[in-house]
C-alpha cells in the first residue's frame, strides 16, 4: 500500500516539470575540452624582445615599461558613487592596511577629521629636462591635469599630471624665471624673470605682452593675483612692492617701506590685504587701497624666503633663512607656531588645500610635513615636532612646492635640476611613513617610478632624519581652528603597522622583508610589487604587552599628568581605574597621550 506524503509547502513553490523542455537552458560548457589559459601580453612582449636581441648581433634593446598612474584623480569617481549610496552623510569605508583596500582610498576631502590621509610622503617619479638646470618654481594648472615648471634657463616645461611624462617645453623668458601665477579664473598666466620682465600667457602658452616691471632691471621675486584677478602684486629686489592693473598692464601704486630686497608677496585669498617678506627680516602687511603698512612682524632673524596664506585666510606661514617656519594668526596678529626641524635655511612653504597641514622645503633637500590640527590656538609659542620627514627628498635646495587641487599629490622643484612627485601612502605599504613613528626608514628605497633611461640609482632617496609626531603630543578633541573637529581615535592607513613603541617595527624588520622597488611585476596604479607588503608572521602572535609596551592596568596612566583621565593605545579616554570613559571627545587631563 503506497501512501502519499503531505506537501507542506505552498503549491506555487513546489518544483514543476518544465512546460517547454526544448526552450529550457541546460549547461553544456562542461562537455568541451579544457581551454589553454589566455596569453600574457607581458610574456609575449618579453619573447619578442628576446627574438629581436638575437637578430641584432648582440645589441641590447631596452625593455619598455609603462608609466605608472598614481592616485588617478584621487578617487573622486569612487567618492561620487559612495555619496549616492552611503547610508548616512558621515559614512566612509573602513580602511585596513592591506592592498585590496586601495580601491576604498578616497580623496582627502572625504576625511575631514583625519589629516594623516594627506601626507604625501611616497616617492612616485622624477622628471628632468634634457638640458639640466635648476627648477625655480612649479605649479599645477587650474584644472589639475598638468604641472608647469619654470627653470633658470627661462623655459616653461609642461608635465602630465597623471603619468608624469613630458608634454611640451617653451622658451618663455631670456633669463631665469623667478615666479609665475595663474589667475583664479585660470584664463591667464603671468610670469616674471630675473631681469624684471613681466609677461602674460594664455593657457595654450601664447605670449600676449611683455614689459619691464622693475627699476634698474632688478629681479622680480614674487607675484600674486588679487581675489578678483583685476590686479596683481609683485615683489622686487629694488625693495618695493608694486600693484599692477592686469588689464592695462600699468603700475597703480608702489609700496615702499622695506629696507632691502623684497623676496615674496602674497595677496589674501578673499580680502584686500597683502603680506610681503624681505631680506630685512621683516614681514609687512599692506592695505593695497591706500598703500600703507598695517603691521610689521619681526620674529625672524634672517631673510624671509617664502610666504603662504592658509586656505581659510586666517593664518600666514613664513619660511626663513634662520632655519625656522613660523605661523602667524592675523586675527590676533600673534605668533601661532614655531616649527623647527630643518638643518639649513628654509626655501619654500605651502599649505594643504583641505587639511591643516603645512609642507616646507629646505636647502638641505628635506621636505617636512607639519600637522597644525589643535583644539584651540595657543599663543605660548609651542614648538611643534614634524609629522613626517623626508630628509633626502632632493640633493639640493627645494625651491618650490605645490599641492594638487584635490590634495592627493605633491610636486617639488629643486636646485638639483629635478621635479619630483610625491603621493599618499597606500594601505598595505610596509614602507609607510607611520611605521617608523613619523620618519622614513633609512633603508627603504623606491626606484619603481624612475624614467626608463635611468639605469643607475638616483642619489638622494635614502630616507631618514627628523622625528615625526606619530607618538606623543595628544590633546583633547573639540573644534579645531580649521573649522573642523579633530577627534581622537581615527584610523590611519597603516594602523596595523603603527605602534606606540619601536619594538614592533624592529621585530617586523627582523622577519626579513625587503623593498624591491625596481621590479616590473607591479599592478599599474597600485604602487610597487607585493614585496612592499608586510609578510605573514610565522609563529604565535606577540602579546599585547609586547606590542604596545603597556598593559590594561596602565591605560589610565598614559595620558600625561595633571588631569583626571588620559587615553589608551587606541585614543580612547580612560579614567584612573583604567576604564573607558565612553565615546566622549577629549579629556579633562593635560596633554601627552600616545597619539
Amino acid at each position: 500500500m503506497t501512501s502519499v506524503l503531505p506537501v507542506l509547502l505552498p503549491g506555487k513553490v513546489v518544483p514543476q516539470p518544465p512546460r517547454n523542455p526544448h526552450l529550457e537552458w541546460t549547461p553544456q560548457k562542461f562537455r568541451t575540452a579544457p581551454q589553454p589559459p589566455p596569453t600574457d601580453d607581458g610574456k609575449v612582449q618579453e619573447q619578442e624582445l628576446a627574438n629581436q636581441r638575437q637578430m641584432l648581433d648582440g645589441k641590447l634593446i631596452k625593455k619598455t615599461r609603462p608609466r605608472r598612474t598614481v592616485d588617478y584623480n584621487g578617487g573622486m569617481g569612487r567618492w561620487a558613487l559612495l555619496r549616492r549610496l552611503r547610508p548616512n552623510p558621515l559614512h566612509v569605508p573602513y580602511l585596513r592596511p592591506s592592498p585590496p583596500y586601495i580601491i576604498d582610498l578616497l580623496p582627502p576631502k572625504a576625511y575631514p577629521d583625519n589629516s594623516s590621509t594627506s601626507l604625501c610622503t611616497k616617492f612616485v617619479h622624477t622628471s628632468t629636462n634634457k638640458i639640466r638646470c635648476p627648477v625655480n618654481v612649479v605649479t599645477w594648472t587650474p584644472e589639475g591635469r598638468r604641472i608647469l615648471t619654470g627653470s633658470t634657463s627661462g623655459e616653461f616645461t609642461l608635465w602630465n599630471g597623471l603619468t608624469f611624462n613630458f608634454e611640451t617645453i617653451l622658451q618663455a623668458h631670456d633669463t631665469a624665471i623667478c615666479t609665475f601665477a595663474f589667475t583664479h579664473s585660470g584664463a591667464y598666466l603671468a610670469s616674471a624673470d630675473k631681469s624684471g620682465i613681466i609677461k602674460y600667457f594664455e593657457p595654450n602658452m601664447n605670449n600676449l605682452t611683455a614689459w619691464q616691471g622693475s627699476t634698474s632691471r632688478e629681479a622680480i621675486r614674487g607675484l600674486s593675483f588679487s581675489p578678483d584677478d583685476r590686479r596683481f602684486a609683485t615683489a622686487s629686489d629694488d625693495s618695493s612692492v608694486r600693484i599692477w592693473s592686469f588689464q592695462e598692464s600699468r603700475v597703480e601704486s608702489v609700496l615702499t617701506g622695506h629696507g632691502w630686497d623684497v623676496k615674496c608677496v602674497e595677496w589674501h585669498p578673499t580680502k584686500g590685504l597683502l603680506v610681503s617678506g624681505s631680506k630685512d627680516n621683516q614681514i609687512k602687511f599692506w592695505d593695497p587701497r591706500t598703500g600703507t603698512v598695517l603691521s610689521t612682524l619681526h620674529q625672524h632673524k634672517n631673510t624671509i624666503q617664502a610666504l603662504s596664506w592658509s586656505p581659510n585666510g586666517n593664518m600666514v606661514a613664513s619660511a626663513s633663512r634662520d632655519q625656522t617656519v613660523r605661523v602667524f594668526d592675523i586675527r590676533a596678529m600673534k605668533e601661532y607656531r614655531v616649527l623647527k626641524g630643518h638643518k639649513k635655511e628654509v626655501c619654500s612653504v605651502t599649505w594643504h588645500p583641505v587639511h591643516p597641514l603645512l609642507v616646507s622645503g629646505g636647502s638641505e633637500g628635506a621636505i617636512i610635513h607639519w600637522d597644525l590640527a589643535t583644539p584651540e590656538p595657543n599663543f605660548a609659542q609651542p614648538i611643534s615636532p614634524p609629522r613626517a620627514t623626508l630628509s633626502q627628498a632632493h640633493d639640493s635646495n627645494v625651491w618650490s612646492l605645490a599641492f594638487h587641487p584635490l590634495g592627493h599629490l605633491l610636486v617639488s622643484a629643486s636646485n638639483d635640476h629635478t621635479t619630483r612627485f610625491w603621493s599618499r601612502e597606500r594601505p598595505g605599504d610596509a614602507s609607510s611613513v607611520f611605521s617608523g613613528g613619523g620618519e622614513k626608514p633609512p633603508e627603504m628605497t623606491d626606484m619603481s617610478g624612475q624614467d626608463e633611461d635611468d639605469d643607475v640609482m638616483v642619489p638622494g632617496f635614502g630616507y631618514g632624519g627628523g622625528a615625526g609626531a606619530g607618538i606623543g603630543g595628544g590633546s583633547g578633541g573639540g573644534p579645531g581652528w580649521w573649522g573642523k573637529e579633530e577627534g581622537v581615535g581615527h584610523i590611519d592607513f597603516s594602523a596595523a603597522t603603527q605602534s606606540g613603541s619601536s619594538n614592533a617595527y624592529d621585530n617586523r624588520r627582523s622577519t626579513g622583508y625587503s623593498d624591491s622597488g625596481g621590479t616590473d611585476d607591479f599592478i599599474p596604479g597600485f604602487g610597487v610589487s607585493d614585496s612592499s607588503v608586510a609578510p605573514r608572521q610565522s609563529g604565535p602572535l606577540p602579546s599585547q604587552d609586547d606590542i604596545y609596551g603597556v598593559g590594561p592596568e596602565d591605560w589610565g596612566r598614559t595620558g600625561g599628568g595633571g588631569g583626571t583621565g588620559g587615553r589608551d593605545e587606541w585614543g580612547r579616554e580612560v579614567n584612573r581605574q583604567g576604564r573607558w570613559n565612553g565615546p566622549r571627545r577629549g579629556g579633562h587631563g593635560g596633554g601627552g597621550g600616545r597619539y
